[in-house]
């Protein structure tokens, strides 16, 4: 029995760490600082994104990709994708 436990433990331990996801529309986007706001008013700040999409603008429908950091909101953006 304590060998399945502990074979389930690190096989669940092996698990990779899962990404979210949200989609909105673009309200604002400062390309200055980094920051787009959706029209749910939620406000995305995109420093930790590598590459942002060179023609992001209000009115777009985006994708944003990110890792979350559980009751602190979250850690990273991986990727902002227009769906248009």
């Amino acid at each position: 029995m304590r060998a399945f436990l502990v074979s389930a433990l690190l096989a669940s331990a092996a698990l990779p760490a899962f990404a979210d996801s949200t989609q909105g529309t673009v309200l604002a986007f400062d390309r200055v600082a980094n920051v787009m706001v959706l029209t749910d008013k939620t406000v995305w700040s995109l420093e930790t994104l590598d590459v942002v999409p060179a023609d992001l603008k209000a009115g777009d429908v985006v994708e944003i990709d990110f890792h979350s950091n559980a009751d602190n909101g979250w850690d990273k953006i991986n990727a902002v994708v227009i769906r248009n």
